[in-house]
């Protein structure tokens, strides 16, 4: 069950708030339809009862506000947009890949798959799926944690009328199996046909709350369409037989050579037009919309005494939102419509056909039209006259002490993936990416090295690693920073882990996954990168330049650190900077603006060395370095000590100290 109270969105400027007050609710087991006519504000209140745009109110998802539940999607599926996942990325992959975030198992893909009927397209990549495949597929990503509601925005827009006959059908069994369902729509005859209650927004405001059935009677009217070049003549013939045979005719002139004809039938018009010798071009029965403003009042809106806006405390214990709100903001429905149509009207049983008639003429107000008052309680107003008209009182009132307004909504970030190295493993395996930057980087290493092993007066370590001395950084270097700046650069370009904020949640937890699978992917490249080198060289110019040096041990962690760090470079760098460029650019602004500055600083007078330190260290710790642990240390400060190891070091505490920041910038927010 869904319980909105007090939705208001901030005002921008001098623009009023897009939602303004608004409460409503959806029961469980049953659709529920927010209507509205683009710009309404339906998007803006789905956006502030999911948490996702600053204003205030609070929504309450089974007594529960969204922020207070361990695990919101499990809890609520959403659906806002299309799915935002990466082109190249199979549906398949896609779906287990969410099935890491939400912690489900991954069979879970498999079964939801089965239940939209995307089978068959499982393979497939999201770039080339159509409008209602990928509407399918949205629906699969919603119900992939068989969270109780659903909340979609338009779902069935675009769509053809089976692809849309079958959205809706799905949206009702989940309704059926008891769940709860809210969508929005511009169509007042889909939210008829497929709504069991229907909301109805007006620039921002709540205008109606009611059954499907009432807002079919009060708001949907049947009609004549019709096309003719001699419109005018049409329409006025039409208006002077009602007038003459004292019947309720409305026509209404369209855009162009259309006519709405209200209270008649197609019989009617089409004889007035045979008898008149009038072309007509389409002559049908429809099903229109009575348009904005069928709620108000005839003779404009009546005067009320404004009212102090209650407040609405979070549900406790004690009182349990469901029972004890009270009775002026139940979680009943805040207006109804009451119809001043004919009695013979009224008492037509079957409301599709009910004539709502008017009076003949150009088009003003109906007097069908549904009035909307305030819900009030028959037991409080019983023996009672209501005043049709509450005039303004001119004299002072006596001060009332306001309530508070209703609290402000606070966009939280999201949350982080549950099994946050099993997600990032499908995200980075779940793409080609990944393998053909790796096939790349190896290619280049080894056309590199042979053409240094050409040219000669190279260091063997320097060839091994396809590093000449003109270029920066080697080809794994970069290969393994663009890597890792692809860990982020694609999240934030295609956000499919928070789809419905458009961004990355900053976590720790999803952090220290990416930091681990770049290391190890950088690993992997660094040695493969060694491996097919050594092995080039040895069948163009033989054994001689394929020899492993010496000190091997420290040139394998030297080799290996510059590695990582870069891959953690381009990681951080990403995050940070929210793009994939930034990361490799700031891989690449290490050895060309940072080791300049390191290696001025080194070559400064030097008092005092750090000659012993690993020494020192054991006897501060009086421990024994099992394995000659003294050895790893002082190769480890050695590394850190060369300007390519400090500047990376510099940089990589730099870019931690950047995440961090921005990090707890958003959470104070």
């Amino acid at each position: 069950m869904i319980q909105a109270f007090g939705l208001t969105s901030n005002a921008r400027k001098e623009h009023p708030p897009a939602v303004d007050d608004v409460s409503f609710e959806a029961r469980a087991g049953r659709v529920t339809a927010l209507l509205g006519a683009p710009g309404a504000g339906k998007t803006t209140a789905l956006r502030l009862m999911l948490e996702l745009q600053q204003g205030r109110g609070i929504t309450y998802f089974r007594g529960r506000p969204l922020h207070r539940i361990a695990h919101p999607s499990r809890e609520v599926g959403v659906l806002l947009g299309d799915v935002p996942g990466h082109p190249a990325r199979s549906v398949r992959g896609h779906l287990r890949m969410l099935c890491a975030a939400a912690g489900v198992p991954a069979r879970r893909a498999d079964e939801v798959l089965e239940v939209v009927g995307l089978v068959s397209l499982r393979d497939e990549r999201l770039g080339s799926l159509a409008r209602g495949m990928d509407r399918r597929l949205g629906l699969a990503c919603a119900l992939l944690s068989d969270p109780h509601t659903l909340v979609l925005d338009d779902p069935a827009d675009a769509l053809s009328a089976r692809e849309g006959r079958w959205l809706h059908g799905m949206l009702r069994a989940h309704a059926a199996q008891g769940g709860t369902v809210l969508f929005t729509t511009a169509d007042p005859k889909e939210a008829a046909r497929r709504a069991d209650r229907v909301v109805t927004l007006e620039q921002g405001r709540l205008v109606a709350d009611q059954e499907a059935g009432d807002f079919a009677r009060t708001r949907l009217r049947p009609r004549v369409a019709v096309r003719s070049p001699h419109a005018a003549r049409l329409a006025a013939l039409l208006t002077k037989e009602a007038r003459t045979a004292h019947r309720s005719v409305e026509v209404v002139r369209e855009d162009g050579n259309r006519l709405s004809v209200y209270g008649s039938t197609c019989a009617d018009v089409g004889d007035t037009a045979f008898r008149h010798d009038i072309l007509v071009h389409q002559l049908a029965d429809e099903v229109g919309d009575m348009g904005p403003g069928a709620g108000a009042h005839p003779y404009g809106e009546p005067e009320t005494v404004d009212e102090p806006r209650e407040s609405y405390p979070p549900p406790t214990a004690e009182t349990p939102p469901l029972t004890d709100v009270p009775p002026a903001r139940s979680p009943q429905p805040l207006t109804t419509a009451l119809t001043t149509a004919e009695p013979s009207a009224a008492e037509d049983p079957e409301p599709a056909a009910e004539p709502h008639a008017a009076t003949a003429g150009p088009r003003t107000t109906s007097p069908a039209v549904s009035r909307l008052v305030p819900l009030i309680d028959p037991e409080e107003t019983a023996g009672t006259c209501l005043p049709a008209r509450v005039p303004r009182p001119t004299h002072a009132l006596t001060p009332v002490a306001l309530s508070p307004l209703p609290p402000p909504i606070s966009v939280r970030s999201a949350p982080s993936p549950l099994r946050p190295l099993r997600y990032e493993l499908r995200r980075a395996t779940g793409v080609g990416t990944g393998f053909l930057t790796g096939a790349a980087v190896l290619v280049v290493s080894a056309v590199t090295a042979l053409l240094l092993a050409r040219i000669g007066h190279t260091p063997q370590p320097r060839l091994l690693a396809a590093w000449p001395r003109e270029l920066p950084l080697p080809p794994a270097a970069l290969g393994a920073g663009l890597l890792g700046a692809f860990a982020f650069g694609d999240e934030f370009r295609h956000p499919a882990l928070a789809a419905d904020r458009g961004t990355v949640p900053r976590r720790m937890g999803l952090l220290v996954a990416k930091l681990l699978v770049s290391a190890a992917t950088a690993l992997m490249l660094a040695f493969l990168t060694v491996g097919c080198d050594a092995e080039v060289l040895y069948l163009v110019y033989g054994r001689e330049l394929s020899q492993v040096p010496a000190d091997w041990l420290s040139m394998g962690a030297s080799w290996m650190g510059l590695v990582i760090g870069c891959a953690w470079a381009g990681v951080l760098a990403a995050g940070v900077f929210r793009s994939t460029t930034a990361g490799l650019a700031a891989v690449v602004a290490v050895p060309i603006l940072v080791v300049p500055l390191v290696h001025k600083a080194l070559e400064g007078p030097v008092v005092r060395t750090a000659e012993g330190f690993p020494m020192r260290l054991r006897k501060v710790f009086l421990l024994q370095w099992p394995f000659g642990g003294e050895r790893y240390l002082s190769a480890a400060a050695r590394v850190i000590a060369q300007p390519v190891g400090g500047a990376l070091t510099l940089s990589l505490a730099a870019l931690l100290c950047a995440y961090l920041l921005t990090t707890l910038r958003s959470r104070v927010r």
